[in-house]
């Protein structure tokens, strides 16, 4: 059922309160005005500003206003009297349904049980929830969604349309274009997309399918406005990261997983994946990567921001957080060291009073019932600190392992690096430099890049392979220091994790091989 047609089930039923949550008044209002008519109803509007007017009064229009009922109690007073079958629209009331505020809510209860033998409604609309406990069996409530592609697309053709006339504006779209654009603005207010396409034509004179980027940008001031994620804008690829072949190979396959082609295929979307493994292996530069890759906009849920001083508030910020990151989908939702952030929630009833325990809940929840297209990419260092509920098969796609970088998966490290820092690969010996730092995990090969450099900097000379091998040999990697540690965790991951670098049947036949020796 869609919401025009609940909504309309709703007020034939003589539900008496009806409250809608929303930010766009005018596509509420439009959606109200159409089933009015067809039910032979009134529509009026309240705001503190107008007070009771008929629903599409101008705001200039001041003979219109109704000053008296501009009072909240006044205007509730004026919907008993009003004898005629109406709809009554009122915008942003929430504001009144305080505690406080105990007349209003007091006479709202009271006009409920009146409204259930006539044939008037009221309609509040507010861009969030709030709602007293005397309201809470007086009052429905229902979501109006964001607009759905279709809605965008017939936009988009309405300002292609309009702007035909001026011979200066290029619309060079075709159909993958589209497709791409139209993807960019899932998520966003029709208002929010009418403006960042004039942006786009009023800052380009053109329109094409490679400006997702100002779709991007429309979309990070949502995240910054709400606080509790943050927006990384990165320009990191999969050919920035050495090694990692099974896993940037799945993640390829699942790259058109939210377009048009692969819904009529009948594929979902995918959940997500959780990668664990040794530091400094590129699990969070994989996580940045997959956003530029698919051309979705990266959110970091930063855990500690979600802990609030007041009982309850972490759990609503988990939901808010998760409610933006579902307003600007398709995304991605990094989480980095998902260990650390819910370390302890087993015994947090006797640490915190329960607090990470729910918040893990509250998150835990909405990975195995999300239906937004919201890809979560975790990653994680120690499996001790693992909750065993999150690696349940259904909260996330697959589990991969990401284990220090092979022989092979090093010297494309070092290609990578030296490049990067306009040096010509080809002229270093990236074999011996691949010998020389077994047991080393990415980001130490790249400080002994960054070392060698410093060094050749000072002596006024150029960075050279035996320069690099020196540092190398000053580096004491991580893996000596945990020897055990990593050892456990490669354990752990036998046959509960997929390799990220090797393809199973290598990595069955490798574990074979050791065994028998």
């Amino acid at each position: 059922m869609n919401f025009q047609t609940e909504l309309e089930t709703l007020i034939r039923a003589r539900y008496p309160i009806l409250y809608v949550i929303s930010s766009e008044e005018m596509r509420v209002q439009n959606v109200i005005v159409e089933i009015a008519k067809k039910r032979q109803k009134k529509v009026f509007e309240w705001s503190y500003s107008t007070g009771i007017v008929p629903a599409g009064t101008s705001i200039q229009s001041h003979k219109n206003r109704n000053a008296a009922t501009k009072d909240p109690l006044m205007a509730l007073d004026q919907v008993i009297e009003q004898v005629e079958p109406a709809i009554y629209i009122f915008k942003d009331f929430h504001p009144f349904l305080t505690k406080n505020n105990f007349a209003i809510v007091r006479k709202l209860k009271e006009i409920a049980l009146h409204l259930k033998n006539s044939f008037k409604t009221i309609l509040l609309i507010s861009p969030m929830m709030e709602i007293p406990t005397e309201l809470e069996k007086e009052i429905t409530v229902l979501n109006y969604p964001l607009p759905s592609r279709e809605d965008l697309s017939e936009l988009l053709d309405k300002i292609i349309a309009d702007v035909a006339q001026f011979k200066q504006v290029k619309i060079d779209l075709d159909e993958a274009g589209r497709e791409r654009l139209l993807s960019a603005a899932l998520g966003l207010t029709l208002g929010e997309a009418e403006n960042v396409f004039a942006k786009i034509i009023v800052k380009d004179e053109r329109l094409s399918g490679d400006d997702v980027n100002e779709v991007f940008a429309e979309k990070q001031q949502i995240i910054r406005k709400s606080g509790l994620l943050e927006y990384y804008t990165t320009e990191d690829s999969f050919s920035n990261i050495g090694g990692l072949s099974v896993l940037k190979d799945w993640l390829d396959k699942r790259a058109a997983a939210f377009t048009k082609e692969a819904r009529a295929f009948g594929l979902p979307a995918p959940k997500g994946i959780l990668m664990l493994g040794v530091q400094g292996c590129g699990k969070s530069l994989c996580a940045k990567a997959v956003s530029n890759q698919w051309q979705l906009p990266l959110l970091r849920f930063d855990m500690g921001r979600m802990f609030g001083s007041l009982v309850g508030s972490s759990e609503e910020n988990v939901r808010r957080a998760i409610a933006v990151a579902e307003s600007v989908a398709p995304a991605i939702l990094w989480v980095d060291e998902i260990d650390k952030a819910f370390a302890g929630s087993q015994g947090s009833g006797t640490t915190d009073g329960g607090t990470t325990a729910r918040v893990f809940g509250t998150f835990l929840t909405w990975l195995s019932e999300k239906t937004a297209p919201v890809f979560v990419v975790a990653t994680a260092n120690d499996i001790s600190q693992l909750p065993p509920e999150l690696l349940r098969k259904g909260r996330l796609d697959e589990i991969f392992f990401v284990d220090l970088p092979s022989q092979e998966e090093r010297k494309d490290i070092f290609r990578i690096h030296l490049n990067r820092r306009g040096r010509n690969a080809d002229g270093f010996d990236t074999a011996a430099l691949a010998e020389a730092s077994k047991e080393c995990s990415g980001a130490e090969i790249e400080e002994a890049i960054n070392s060698a450099l410093y060094d050749a900097f000072y002596s006024n000379q150029e960075i050279t392979t035996e320069s690099v091998l020196v540092t190398l040999g000053q580096t004491v990697p991580l893996a000596k220091t945990m020897d055990e540690q990593i050892n456990r965790l490669r354990s752990w991951a036998e046959g509960r994790a997929r390799n990220a670098s090797v393809p199973r049947d290598l990595h069955k036949a490798s574990t074979v091989r050791r065994m028998e020796l």
